[in-house]
């Protein structure tokens, strides 16, 4: 019997920075709202700051913390990587059994690695090199742990996700290894890239 698909829903989006400050004052000129207070991760020895997105996603921007520990293993988002502005490099989906999801993705999504940070709770694909599939466009995958979830606290910003667009060059093998029903979310091909358009107070802007 095949086993059936995971669940799969779109939770956040992720923005890179070389550092919170300098991306904060990226994120807010461009969406023209402000971002939440900084939130830390011990695990990776990153932090961040959100904005609510609507009911159910949000959007995340995240930098390595200079002033957390050393950590002995590769950060999420390929982080130790990163070079250059600002930008969106990642997009994360939640699911109901992150077991079953990443037995059922590509080579490189991860093992579960549960972590805490606060009252929140939740586990997640951790890929051992830091870097997703697909050239890092694979989406991250999460499962929270009980009922808290981070939008549930965070203010009402007047932004929604109108479209997402997933660029790479093999954009249909990357499709058909997602069994993700969402309109909002385009696979195209051609150079690996994301842009999300983002509907604020202010008009649509584009976020890449």
């Amino acid at each position: 019997m095949t086993q059936q698909a995971a669940k799969l829903a779109l939770d956040h989006l992720a923005i890179s920075a070389q550092t919170l400050e300098e991306g904060r004052q990226a994120v807010e000129a461009l969406l023209g709202v402000g971002l939440g207070p900084v939130g830390h991760h011990a695990f990776m020895s990153t932090h961040n700051r959100l904005l609510g997105l609507g009911p159910g996603e949000y959007l995340e921007l995240i930098a390595v913390d200079p002033d957390a520990p050393a950590v002995a293993h590769p950060r999420w988002f390929d982080l130790d990587r990163f070079k250059g502005p600002t930008r969106l490099t990642n997009w994360i989906l939640r699911c109901d059994d992150l077991e079953r999801a990443l037995a059922q993705a590509p080579e490189g999504a991860g093992r579960a690695v549960a972590l805490q940070r606060g009252a929140f709770r939740w586990r997640m694909g951790v890929p051992a090199t830091g870097r997703l599939p697909f050239d890092g466009v694979y989406p991250a995958l999460i499962e929270w742990q009980g009922e808290l979830h981070p939008c549930q606290r965070l203010p009402e910003s007047g932004c929604r996700l109108k479209r997402l667009e997933v660029a790479h060059p093999d954009a249909t093998a990357l499709r058909a290894a997602l069994p993700l029903r969402d309109d909002r979310v385009m696979f195209v091909t051609g150079p690996k890239a994301l842009r999300a358009t983002i509907l604020t107070p202010h008009g649509t802007r584009l976020l890449e």
